[in-house]
């Protein structure tokens, strides 16, 4: 692989130990695409930001990197971690989780980082250009990068991510290359998309069919939202290993069918019915009785539009008392709502709204139990998809409104 001689310089040892490091796992990581040479880069977000992805050993690795002083030479926000800042005890995160939690965050914030703690960057100032080259980890937000935004990013882990924000390089193969991003499978919709909840269900349907080719969706409505779309690219990450989507006439790489095609003819076309919406549906919805007691709302993180929509439904209203309500989201987005009555709202009426940590990089496998919550209730197509088999719980998944019902009536259905 082709290196210039500042990168040649990296690799020798000349900018220190950490950056030698780091130059060698993206040359074996370019290496082992084929990658002709690295390009840089100056935005990583770090998907290894929570003990539960790192560990104890990833833990002092990055301790060991930050006591050698050295300092990232990108833009730097991090993925959300294993507790909530303040209300750790309370969800049920244990006092040595949280000690180790600190240790990690700590060490990413002495070398620059902007421990943001979210899994929506580009809400809270990381926020890519057109044709921008990345280094982005955490699948939903690689997805709405390379999609929405048009930037250039692959799946990177915790250590490639790491590597790339010592030395502002990644290794130009897959999702950097304008032929890997033409789509594949054509997916025509015919069902009608009406909210969040919709968009995640497409996602659920066409994921698990493509695995990882690109899907273009042609037909969809001409102004989905931000939350809609980070509802559908959470989806396709999640029952597939999507990382990119054209949506014809609405995301910028797909003005038409043939540009967001390259030229070529789709591989597969799917068909999105409203039948395969409502089986759909019923294949995420899985917990066959009523009862709920543990609901989550804001997967990916919620915006400030989300929280505001689960304080007006509870107004006038209080959660049921056999009921956790909890809506996650960023410390950004907190302050924000905090700011005009959402936040306070929600935990008046019983709910509870959580900062920088989420079901899937917290140890909730260990702490629902100790709840006692038996199933899960959520809006999120990701986070029904992934409930029963990684935290052991069966899903009750719906709309909002059906959703913030069974909040308030402690039933669903």
């Amino acid at each position: 692989m082709f290196l210039t001689d500042e990168e040649k310089a990296m690799l020798h040892g000349d900018k220190g130990p950490s950056v030698q490091k780091a130059m060698e796992i993206l040359v074996a990581l370019g290496e082992s695409f084929g990658a002709e040479r690295l390009i840089e880069v100056n935005s990583v977000h770090m998907a290894g930001s929570s003990i539960v992805v790192a560990g104890d050993a990833g833990t002092k690795f990055v301790e060991n990197i930050s006591k050698q002083g050295a300092k990232f030479v990108t833009k730097v926000t991090t993925n959300p971690t294993a507790i909530d800042p303040d209300k750790w005890r309370e969800i049920g995160i244990d006092e040595e989780d949280t000690a180790l939690q600190n240790r990690l965050s700590d060490s990413y914030k002495s070398m620059g980082a902007n421990a943001c703690n979210t899994c929506t960057p580009y809400l809270v100032g990381n926020t890519p250009r057109f044709g921008e080259h990345l280094a982005w980890g955490e699948s939903s937000a690689v997805v709405y990068a390379n999609s929405v935004f048009g930037a250039r990013t692959n799946r990177e882990g915790g250590p490639s991510a790491l590597a790339s924000s010592l030395t502002g390089r990644t290794p130009l193969y897959g999702f950097h290359l304008t032929e890997n991003r033409y789509g594949k499978v054509l997916v025509k919709l015919e069902a009608e998309l009406n909210d969040m909840t919709d968009y995640g269900t497409l996602g659920y349907f066409v994921g698990k069919q493509v695995g990882q080719d690109t899907p273009v969706f042609e037909g969809m409505p001409k102004s989905p939202t931000l939350d809609e779309q980070k509802a559908l690219s959470a989806a396709l990450a999640s029952s597939g290993s999507v990382s990119m989507f054209h949506s014809v006439g609405i995301t910028p790489e797909a003005p038409t069918l043939e540009a967001a095609f390259g030229g070529n003819e789709p591989e597969k076309v799917l068909v999105f019915t409203e039948a395969e919406k409502q089986k759909a549906v019923a294949e995420l919805d899985k917990e066959p009785t009523d009862h709920v007691d543990w609901i989550q709302i804001g997967c990916p993180n919620a915006s400030v539009e989300e929280i505001k929509a689960v304080a007006e439904a509870l107004e006038g209203k209080v959660v049921h008392p056999d009921v956790t309500l909890w809506v996650t989201t960023s410390q950004a987005m907190y302050a924000m709502a905090a700011r005009v009555g959402y936040v306070q709202a929600i935990e008046e009426a019983g709910g509870t709204v959580i900062r920088e940590t989420c079901p899937f990089l917290a140890r909730t496998r260990q702490f629902a139990p100790e709840k006692g919550y038996k199933t899960l209730t959520t809006n999120s197509a990701k986070m029904a998809f992934y409930a029963p088999g990684m935290f052991g719980l069966p899903a009750h998944f719906g709309n909002l409104e059906k959703v913030m019902k069974a909040a308030i009536t402690g039933t669903w259905g």
